[in-house]
Parts: C-alpha cells; sequence; structure tokens
C-alpha cells in the first residue's frame, strides 16, 4: 500500500490487518489468549523484542492492532495503546507517568469519574490535583508548581460543552516542560486532532461515538513512541487491555465515523438553534452556535461543533425532574455517542458526587441537561423535546 497520507475516510475504511491463507475480504476475528512460536530461539527472540510480534493479548492482538493503527492514522498520532474502557485509557496514561508527590493541574469541567480519580484516589497516594476555572484559563499558569507533571482537559468538555484553546495550553506546557493530555472524546478524531496543536497525548473513550451504538466499552491513547513506550510497559503488567472483540467493533465502527458524525452534528445543531428560541429554556451551549463563549475557538479547532448539546430548562431541579419524566422517545442513560438521542441529567448521575463548589465552577447546575444527539430525523427529536418541555 503506497505511504502517501490519504484521506479520512479512506484510511478508516482500508487500514487493515493483514489477511490469512484465506484471502478474507473483512478481517476475521483472532479471538486467543496466546500465539504459538516455531522454536525456542524464535521464543526468546521475540520476548526479547528483537522480533516484532504478537506474544499475548494482554500485550497486543491483531484485532487490538488493527484498531489502533486506524486511530493513529485519524490523530496524526505515532502511537497508541488500546484499553478495555476510557476510564482505563485515563488511569493508566496518568499511572505511567506520575509518582507519590506529583502535582497535576485539570480543567474543573471533567467527567466525573475522572473527577473521582483526582478526588478520593490520587490524594491517598499523595498525588495533588489543582482545578482551573474553564472560564478563567488565564489563571492556569499560577497553578503551575514544581512537582507539576501534566496539564489536563477536555475539550469540548464533559458535561457543558465548553471549549478550551488547545494553543494556549500548548505553550504553556513547553513553556514549563509539561505534558499536555487531552480528551479528545466529544470531538472525535474526525473533528479535532489535538495533536496538531500540541497535545503530547491524546485520550479517547471509543465507548462513545467511536462505537456509536451503544455496544461494546473501550478506550485508547495516542501520541508519541516514547511515551506511548511507558505506557505499554505499564498496561502490559497491569492488565487494562481491550478485548479482540470488542477491537474488532471498534475497528469497523470507524469505517462509518465520518459519515455518522455528520449527521450527528446536522442534528446537533438543528437543535441547538431550536433551544435558543424557546421560552423555557434559559441557556443554551454548543461549540458552534454563535452564541458560545468560544465559538471562535471552536471554529478554529473542530471541524463541526459534535454531537452534545447542554441547555438548562426554568424551574431548576423540579423543572429537570419534570422535563425527563415526560420524554417518550429520547433514551433516559448516562452514556453519549448513541445512534439513539440520550438525555442525562448530569447533577443526579454522572456527576452526582461531585463537591458544589466544582459543580457550580463546571457551570453543571440542577436544571441542566446534557442532549447526546443520535440519527434519528431531526423533526422526531425536537418534537419529542419540545413535548417534554411543554408539559
Amino acid at each position: 500500500m503506497s505511504k502517501e497520507k490519504k484521506h479520512f475516510e479512506t484510511e478508516a475504511v482500508r487500514t487493515q490487518s493483514g489477511t490469512t491463507q484465506y484471502s478474507e475480504h473483512s478481517v476475521p476475528l483472532y479471538l486467543t489468549s496466546g500465539f504459538v512460536f516455531d522454536d525456542a530461539e524464535e521464543m526468546r527472540a521475540s520476548f526479547a523484542e528483537e522480533k516484532q510480534r504478537d506474544l499475548y493479548s494482554r500485550y497486543s492482538n491483531p484485532n487490538v492492532n488493527e484498531f489502533v493503527d486506524k486511530v493513529c492514522k485519524m490523530e496524526g498520532a505515532e502511537s497508541g495503546f488500546a484499553f478495555a474502557s476510557g476510564m482505563a485509557a485515563v488511569f493508566s496514561t496518568f499511572a505511567t507517568f506520575l509518582n507519590a508527590g506529583d502535582h497535576v493541574v485539570s480543567c474543573s469541567s471533567v467527567f466525573g469519574a475522572t473527577h473521582g480519580l483526582f478526588t478520593k484516589y490520587f490524594p491517598k497516594w499523595n498525588i495533588e490535583c489543582s482545578y482551573f476555572n474553564i472560564n478563567e484559563v488565564e489563571t492556569v499558569e499560577r497553578l503551575i508548581k514544581p512537582n507539576t507533571k501534566f496539564i489536563y482537559a477536555e475539550t469540548p468538555t464533559n458535561p457543558g460543552v465548553d471549549v478550551l484553546d488547545l494553543e494556549f495550553l500548548s505553550t504553556i506546557c513547553k513553556r514549563h516542560n509539561l505534558l499536555l493530555v487531552i480528551d479528545n472524546c466529544f470531538a472525535t478524531p474526525y473533528l479535532q486532532n489535538p495533536i496538531k496543536y500540541g497535545a503530547d497525548l491524546v485520550i479517547h473513550s471509543a465507548t462513545k461515538l467511536m462505537d456509536g451504538q451503544g455496544r461494546v466499552l473501550g478506550g485508547i491513547t495516542v501520541g508519541s513512541k516514547a511515551l506511548i513506550r511507558e505506557i505499554y510497559l505499564f498496561s502490559r503488567l497491569t492488565g487494562p487491555a481491550m478485548s479482540p472483540f470488542n477491537a474488532w467493533v471498534l475497528s469497523k465502527s470507524l469505517e462509518t465515523l465520518a459519515i455518522r458524525v455528520e449527521k450527528h452534528c446536522e442534528n446537533a445543531i438543528k437543535l441547538a438553534e431550536y433551544l435558543e428560541k424557546h421560552p423555557k429554556v434559559k441557556w443554551v451551549k454548543y461549540p458552534f452556535l454563535k452564541s458560545h463563549p468560544k465559538y471562535d475557538i471552536a471554529k478554529k479547532q473542530m471541524r463541526l461543533g459534535g454531537n452534545i448539546v447542554a441547555f438548562e430548562v426554568e424551574g431548576g431541579l423540579e423543572g429537570g425532574r419534570n422535563f425527563f419524566d415526560n420524554i417518550k422517545m429520547c433514551s433516559l442513560s448516562a452514556n453519549l455517542g448513541d445512534s439513539r438521542t440520550i438525555v442525562t441529567h448530569p447533577a443526579s448521575t454522572t456527576h452526582a458526587k461531585v463537591e458544589p463548589e466544582v459543580k457550580a465552577s463546571a457551570g453543571i447546575t440542577d436544571g441542566m441537561v446534557r442532549c447526546s444527539l443520535g440519527l434519528e430525523h431531526i423533526d422526531d427529536i425536537i418534537a419529542d423535546i419540545e413535548q417534554a418541555l411543554n408539559s
């Protein structure tokens, strides 16, 4: 195959593991825990890494390799490692590089489970985390200490779809010799490539839009060969590897990522524009709405605005509860990035255990709704949300 750069859609479809003796067109499932060797010398050389090949599916597997290769090409990364879930990717990436006594600077608006790592488990290992307010990025540099190792951020953020300037954060990291780690889950590699703007490591929950149908769990971290090598060494010992079956499903899903995400985004901007005019909606946030405070940055970094719309219904907690109780078609779930439209109440679900002051700084209000736009017809999505708002 030619090594010249191909279009995103072509790489997604045509990046495959090698064929077997059966000359199959679709890559088969390699459901095996281990692999065999011709003789003692091949086994020795393989484990000594003098020969590159699959040894054990906790380390690598043909299906997992294909998934990783696709994401690396999509993100413009040299290497990657795939995990059993998005949170396994987040934890393993941090655990690889952090030591007792280290410090992390993070945006305040992060996924609830990530916040739990920072506040519940990192302190017992003597690892500190300082949050910066997403609307006060000028404070980031003041939080850096001599023991700081990372700046970590989601953009767009979960659940408030706030946008952070990747070039700005990268400049600070380079000035202080820090790693910039970006969770790119909401954007996907189709909409945004943080490495292009200076990120060192990019993390995805493949469970979301990469799968796209709510079927399997998965996660991945990509970056330079040197950094991923360290993550690989940590992960082959600790065992958070992605299963071959999930990798096979996800690799096939990536073939349609571009066309799916285009439709998700088309639905999302139409819903956002509708909600902006609704009298029972206090505010709406969507990166490609001109009213979004970081609209210009979103337009610079992203191809389209993503599939998540955040909005607040009138009436606070009671108004939010009434809205969710009256939803008929859309799914009430904590997942996102599915072919089905999902509405979530972050204050009582994904971010229920987050401290009130952190919720406030992340823009999570009692009446806030996170809507993950699916692939249904937009008229049907709007009709369901409209009747719930008006009930």
